[in-house]
């Protein structure tokens, strides 16, 4: 298992928009949290101009189609979107535990 981020940068109105989408959106979130994809995902705060979702699975396919799905993205609320490999070493949930020795 491999972790992946999601990155949002978040349009400057995004706030102010997005309670008409945020039902399906987070619809689609609980969703992708149910099939084990999803493990943690939100805004970063002062500013919110940023978003992260964490997704676990052995490529970036489910983050990309849930980017792909996600009303946000397609109504105009996220700028711009990518996946990048995320390395974890260090936790429970690490996908490479490296422990000291």
């Amino acid at each position: 298992m491999k972790h992946f981020l999601l990155i949002y940068d978040l349009a400057d109105d995004y706030l102010e928009r997005r309670g008409t989408y945020r039902e399906a959106h987070l619809a689609l979130g609980w969703a992708a949290a149910a099939r084990g994809e999803l493990v943690l995902g939100g805004a970063l705060g002062e500013p919110v101009d940023t978003a992260m979702l964490l997704f676990a699975g052995e490529g970036p396919e489910a983050a990309e189609a849930f980017a792909r799905a996600d009303p946000y993205v397609a109504n105009g609320l996220i700028r711009e979107w990518r996946v990048r490999p995320w390395s974890t070493v260090i936790g429970e949930g690490a996908a490479a535990p490296v422990r000291p020795a």
